[in-house]
């Protein structure tokens, strides 16, 4: 990943995403009901948009960027006591295992070379029957709207390392070893799918193991 971009890209990063408002009103409902009274560590929190929202419904929630300007763009305005933004390395997270009862990661893991790497560290550092919430966006060839809003970020230098289908994405985590318990795909500019998951069996079989999954879904 390329921090020079998302340093450059953070001053105007909301603004780009106010299109997609509907999708992230969707998940600022659901989310708070999913990490009620946990201790909640975001990564990949971009200007703190999905924090600011959830985080009045946690004990205690720190969101983290690799980005030190996105960082800096989260921490203005008001925001939640129980909220704090730090930078960090998805890749090298600097908690100690099992901290926190839920990971929350958007639209991230499609950007990191390995993100394997990125859901190693999620497992460490997740408590036992811990819940990872990991909506990512999909299908980024899905449509005209989404082929050339893909085009435009990758204009700006924004490189999409993967570029799953819902059920490619879906198998991913399977793959390395998350039970998906929840996956919606929600229409956006780039359509998005709101997956929730916690840890299960390593297995190159990913077919059938899960239920849940809706092709299309206007509410989570």
């Amino acid at each position: 990943m390329n921090k020079k971009i998302w340093d450059l890209y953070a001053p105007i990063y909301e603004r780009a995403m106010r299109s997609d408002h509907k999708v992230y009103k969707a998940m600022y409902e659901r989310i708070p009901k999913m990490i009620e009274e946990k201790d909640v560590l975001e990564i990949a929190t971009g200007p703190g948009l999905l924090a600011k929202h959830v985080a009045h419904a946690a004990n205690k929630m720190i969101a983290t960027d690799y980005s030190d300007g996105m960082i800096a763009e989260a921490r203005k305005g008001t925001y939640p006591d129980n909220l704090t933004f730090q930078v960090a390395d998805a890749t090298n997270l600097p908690f100690p295992d099992h901290s926190f009862d839920v990971v929350l990661i958007a639209n991230a893991l499609h950007v990191i070379p390995e993100p394997e790497k990125a859901l190693g560290e999620i497992d460490r550092v997740l408590k036992d029957k811990g819940l990872l919430i990991a909506p990512n966006f999909v299908n980024h060839k899905g449509g005209l709207i989404s082929s050339i809003w893909s085009g435009v970020l990758r204009i700006a230098g924004v490189k999409f390392e993967h570029q799953w289908k819902t059920e490619e994405y879906k198998a991913f985590l399977e793959k390395n070893g998350w039970e998906v318990q929840r996956c919606e795909e929600m229409q956006a500019r780039i359509s998005m799918a709101y997956v929730e998951c916690v840890r299960g069996e390593i297995s190159n079989d990913t077919q059938g193991k899960t239920g849940g999954y809706s092709e299309s879904s206007k509410n989570l």
